[in-house]
C-alpha cells in the first residue's frame, strides 16, 4: 500500500476522532469547543515534534501522520471556507439580517477599511516595515472571522439580534478583506500599481459580481431542486454542489468574490429552500449541514493549532514592540466603529439602535481565526514576495489570531453576562413564568393517571405529585409578582403565537402537497409581514396587516395594468388562480388555529384575553371568507375545478398515509407496498399542474351578454364588438370619479356597480350602463362610481361612441331615452 494514502486517511480520521471527544469534554468544563481544539491541535503538534525520533508502534504512527496533514491557504480557502461559510449562511434569518444590513454593511466595508488603514498605519511607525506591507497586515487582522464567530456566539447562545449582527459582519467583511488583500498583494508583489479609483471600483466589481454569481446560481438550483421529484438525497446533495460550485466559479473563473457568492447563495437557499424542496428534505438538509459545518469546524481548528508551533518558530522578540502595538490599534479601531461611528449612524436614522450592551460584545467579541491564518499563509506561500515580508506577515497574524482565541473568545461570555445579555427581558421572564406554572399544573394532574394505569402504588406518586405541586406553587408566586405585561402585551402575545400556528400550518400543507412552492412562499412572506406589523405596532399593526393580506398586491396589480393596456390576460388570470388557492389555505389554517390552537394560548394569556383573541380570529376568518366568496362567484366554474383538484390530493395522501400504517403493522409486505406506492404516484402526476383560467374577457361573448345588443345581425355585433375593450375591475375599486372629464361610457357584463347620488346610491346590474351622460353633454361625471364587487365591463371610448351611436340609431334612441330618465330623475 501506497505511504502517503494510508498516512493520510489514518492522520485524518485520528485527529477527527480526537477533535469530536474534545466536545463533551468542552461541555462538561463549560469552555469554547473551538478554543479547546486549537489549544488541542498546539499540544498534538508540539507533541509531534518531540516524539518524531521515537518508535512507540501505532502511537507514532499516529503522530507522524499529523505532519502529512500540513495546512495550506488553498485548503483553507477551497476545501473548509465555502462549507463552513454557506452552513453559517444557511442558518441566518434573511428578514433579521436586512433589518440590521445598514450597520452590518458599514462594519463590513467601510468600518473595515478605516480600520485597516488605522492598523497599518499604526503598525508602520514602529515596525520599519512599508506601509503597503502595513496596511496588507491590517487588511488581514480587520476582519472577524465567521468559522471562530459563529461557532463562539452559538456555544454561548446570544441574543438572536446580536448574534445576527456579529455573524453578518463576519460573513460580509471576509469578502472585503479578501478583495483588498489581493490588490495589496498584487501591488507588493509589483504586478499593479497603486490606484485609489481603480481599487474602489475593482472592490466594487469584485464584491457586487459575487454577490450576483451567487444569487443567479442559487435561484437556478432551487428550480433545479423542485424539479427532483421530492428524492430528500438529491437535493440535499444539490446544495452541497451549490456551495462548491458558487465559490469555484466566483472565484476561480469570473474572478469575483467567492465569499460573497457563497454567502448570497447560502442566504437565497435558507430563504426559498424550504418551499423549494420536500418537507424531508428540508430536515435533511438541516441535519446534513449542522453534520457537515461540525465536521469542519473542528477539523479546521484543529489543524490550525498543528501548525501553530512551525508557525511561531520566526517569530522574534523584535516583533513584541509590534505585536502589542498592533492589538492596541486593532482594538482602538474597533472600538471606534462601535463606539464612535455606529452610534453616529443610529443617531442620524442611517441603522437602526444598537444598545451598549451589544455594542461592547461586537467589539470584544470580533474575533479572528482561520480565514486570518489562510490569508497570511497565501503570503507565506508566495516566493515572489521577501522571505522578511512573509515571516513578518504569518508570525504576526498567527499571534493575533492566538490571543482573540485565548483571550477575547474565553472572556466573551463574561462582557455579555456584565450586560446582562444572558437573561432574558423582563417580557421573557413573565412569559415564561406563566408557561412553567401552566405546564407544571398539566403534568401534576397527569401523574396520578400515569400511576393507575402502570399499578404504581399511590404513595409514590403522591410523592412525585407533591413535587410538582410545590413547583408549581412556586411558578404562580413569581406570575403573581408580575407587573410587566398588561393586556394589551398579554393580546400581542397570542397574536404573534396565533400567527406563529399559521406559519406552521402553512408549512404543514405545504408539506403535505396541498401548496405549490410559490403559493406557500407568497403565505410566508405574508405571515412574515403580519408578524413585524404585531411586533412592532402591537394590536393596531396587526388589523392594518390583516388587511392588507386580503388586499390585492403589486405583482397582481401590475397584472392588471397589463390586461387593461395591452390586453394581456395570461398574467392576471395566474394571480386570480393564486389568489384563490392563496385565500383558500388562510381560510383553512385560521379554521384550525381557532378551533384547535387556542387552547393552549388561553392557559399562557388568560380567557379575557383568549376571548377577545377569538373575536380577532373569527373577524378575519369572515373577511377572508368573504375574500374567497367573491372571487370564487365570478369564477364559479373554475372554482370547482380547484375543489375537485384539492379533495383529490387529500384523498391521495390519506391513501398513502393508510398504506404506511398496514406496512408497518406488518399487514401488507414490502412487495405490496412498493406496488400500491408506484400507483399512487401515477395518480399523483394525473392530478398534473394546477388547470389554467379564463378569465372570460373575450369581447364578443361579454357582448353577447349585454341585453342592449340583444337582436343585432353578426355583423353589427362585430362591428360593435371591434369598438368595445373589455375590462375587469375590483371589489371597492373606483371606476369613475365625479368631476372628472367623460372620457367613455361603461356596460356591465357581469356583476354589480354603485353610482354615489342623491339620495341615496343606485346599483346597477349586468346588461346595464353608465357614463353616457358625461359624453352626450360633453360634461364633467356628475357621481362617483364603484364595483360592489368583481365586474366585467366593456369601454366605449368617446371616439368609438361617436361612430357607435352614428351607425346605429336604434342604440342611440335607447341609451339617449335612458340617459334623458337619468338626467330627469
Amino acid at each position: 500500500m501506497h505511504e502517503g494514502i494510508w498516512t493520510t486517511v489514518l492522520g485524518l480520521f485520528g485527529l477527527m476522532t480526537i477533535a469530536v471527544l474534545m466536545l463533551p469534554l468542552a461541555k462538561r468544563i463549560r469552555f469554547p469547543y473551538t478554543v479547546l481544539l486549537a489549544a488541542v491541535g498546539i499540544g498534538l503538534g508540539l507533541i509531534s515534534e518531540l516524539t518524531h525520533a521515537m518508535h512507540l508502534g501505532v502511537v507514532s504512527d499516529l503522530f507522524h501522520s499529523f505532519e502529512s496533514l500540513e495546512i495550506t491557504s488553498e485548503i483553507i480557502i477551497f476545501i473548509f471556507l465555502p462549507a463552513l461559510v454557506f452552513e453559517s449562511s444557511l442558518a441566518i434569518d434573511v428578514r433579521k439580517l436586512l433589518a440590521d444590513i445598514r450597520p452590518i454593511m458599514f462594519l463590513a466595508v467601510v468600518g473595515l477599511l478605516i480600520s485597516a488603514f488605522m492598523v497599518g498605519g499604526a503598525v508602520w511607525a514602529v515596525s520599519g516595515m512599508s506601509f503597503l506591507v502595513c496596511l496588507l497586515l491590517g487588511a488581514i487582522l480587520s476582519a472577524t472571522d465567521p468559522v471562530a464567530v459563529v461557532a463562539i456566539f452559538k456555544d454561548l447562545g446570544a441574543p438572536k439580534r446580536l448574534a445576527v449582527l456579529v455573524e453578518g459582519e463576519s460573513l460580509f467583511n471576509d469578502a472585503t478583506a479578501i478583495v483588498l488583500f489581493n490588490i495589496l498583494a498584487a501591488m507588493i508583489i509589483g504586478n499593479v500599481e497603486a490606484d485609489l479609483i481603480g481599487g474602489g471600483l475593482g472592490f466594487l466589481k469584485v464584491f457586487l459580481g459575487g454577490i450576483i454569481v451567487g444569487f443567479v446560481m442559487a435561484r437556478a438550483f432551487v428550480w433545479l431542486i423542485g424539479r427532483m421529484g421530492g428524492v430528500a438525497l438529491v437535493e440535499v446533495t444539490l446544495t452541497v454542489s451549490l456551495a462548491y460550485l458558487s465559490f469555484l466559479v466566483a472565484e476561480h473563473y469570473l474572478h469575483v468574490s467567492g465569499v460573497m457568492a457563497v454567502v448570497t447563495a447560502a442566504l437565497v437557499m435558507g430563504s426559498l429552500g424550504r418551499t423549494g424542496m420536500s418537507a424531508n428534505g428540508w430536515h435533511l438538509l438541516q441535519e446534513t449541514w449542522e453534520n457537515l459545518g461540525f465536521w469542519a469546524n473542528s477539523l479546521i481548528f484543529v489543524l490550525v493549532g498543528l501548525a501553530v508551533p512551525s508557525i511561531l518558530s520566526v517569530f522574534n522578540g523584535g516583533m513584541w514592540l509590534t505585536l502589542a502595538v498592533l492589538l492596541a490599534s486593532a482594538f482602538i479601531a474597533r472600538g471606534l466603529l462601535t463606539h464612535g461611528l455606529l452610534p453616529i449612524l443610529s443617531s442620524v436614522g442611517m441603522a437602526a439602535n444598537v444598545s451598549l450592551g451589544f455594542r461592547t460584545v461586537m467589539w470584544w467579541g470580533g474575533l479572528r481565526g482561520a480565514v486570518s491564518l489562510a490569508l497570511a499563509l497565501a503570503i507565506w506561500e508566495n516566493d515572489a514576495i521577501p522571505q522578511d515580508i512573509r515571516e513578518f506577515v504569518v508570525a504576526l497574524v498567527c499571534a493575533f489570531v492566538l490571543f482573540t482565541l485565548f483571550i477575547n473568545a474565553t472572556t466573551v461570555g463574561a462582557v455579555m453576562k456584565a450586560f446582562g445579555l444572558d437573561k432574558l427581558s423582563p417580557t421573557d421572564v413573565t412569559i415564561r413564568n406563566r408557561a412553567i406554572a401552566t405546564a407544571l399544573d398539566s403534568i401534576q394532574h397527569r401523574i396520578g393517571q400515569v400511576a393507575d394505569n402502570q399499578k404504581i402504588p399511590d404513595t409514590v406518586a403522591e410523592e412525585v405529585s407533591a413535587l410538582y405541586a410545590k413547583r408549581v406553587a412556586d411558578a404562580r408566586a413569581d406570575t403573581a409578582n408580575e407587573g410587566a405585561l398588561g393586556p394589551d402585551d398579554w393580546m400581542k402575545v397570542a397574536l404573534m403565537a396565533t400567527l406563529g400556528q399559521e406559519r406552521r400550518g402553512f408549512l404543514r400543507h405545504y408539506a403535505q402537497g396541498y401548496l405549490s412552492s410559490a403559493i406557500a412562499r407568497s403565505l410566508l412572506s405574508m405571515n412574515d409581514e403580519m408578524l413585524d406589523a404585531t411586533k412592532h405596532n402591537g394590536l393596531e399593526g396587526y388589523a392594518r396587516a390583516c388587511d392588507k393580506v386580503l388586499g390585492f398586491n403589486r405583482s397582481f396589480l401590475l397584472a392588471l395594468r397589463l390586461q387593461r393596456r395591452f390586453g394581456f390576460a395570461e398574467p392576471l388570470a395566474r394571480r386570480f388562480a393564486d389568489r384563490m388557492e392563496r385565500l383558500r389555505t388562510m381560510r383553512a389554517v385560521l379554521a384550525e388555529v381557532r378551533d384547535g390552537g387556542i387552547e393552549d394560548i388561553e392557559a399562557l394569556v388568560g380567557p379575557e384575553v383568549s376571548a377577545r383573541l377569538c373575536e380577532m380570529l373569527d373577524a378575519r376568518l369572515e373577511k377572508t371568507m368573504a375574500a374567497l366568496t367573491a372571487v370564487r362567484l365570478q369564477y364559479p366554474d373554475y372554482a370547482q375545478q380547484l375543489q375537485r383538484r384539492y379533495l383529490e390530493r387529500v384523498a391521495l395522501r390519506q391513501e398513502r398515509q393508510d398504506y404506511d400504517r398496514l406496512h408497518e403493522e406488518a399487514v401488507i409486505g414490502a412487495e405490496i407496498h412498493a406496488s400500491l406506492q408506484g400507483d399512487l404516484e401515477e395518480r399523483y402526476a394525473m392530478l398534473g399542474k394546477r388547470p389554467p383560467l379564463d378569465l372570460g374577457l373575450d369581447p364578443a361573448e361579454l357582448v353577447a351578454s349585454v341585453p342592449l345588443f340583444e337582436g343585432l345581425s353578426k355583423e353589427r355585433i362585430h362591428t360593435i364588438t371591434a369598438l368595445l375593450k373589455p375590462q375587469l375591475v375590483l371589489p371597492g375599486e373606483a371606476i369613475v370619479r365625479k368631476g372628472d372629464a367623460g372620457s367613455a361610457m361603461f356596460f356591465v357584463s357581469s356583476g354589480a356597480i354603485r353610482v354615489d347620488i342623491a339620495p341615496q346610491p343606485v346599483i346597477l346590474g349586468s346588461g346595464q350602463f353608465f357614463g353616457e351622460l358625461a359624453l352626450l353633454k360633453d360634461a364633467p361625471r356628475n357621481a362617483d362610481v364603484f364595483a360592489e364587487g368583481f365586474c366585467d365591463l366593456l369601454v366605449l371610448e368617446r371616439a368609438a361612441f361617436q361612430k357607435l351611436l352614428s351607425e346605429n340609431p336604434d342604440l342611440k334612441a335607447t341609451i339617449e331615452k335612458v340617459a334623458a330618465e337619468r338626467t330627469a330623475t
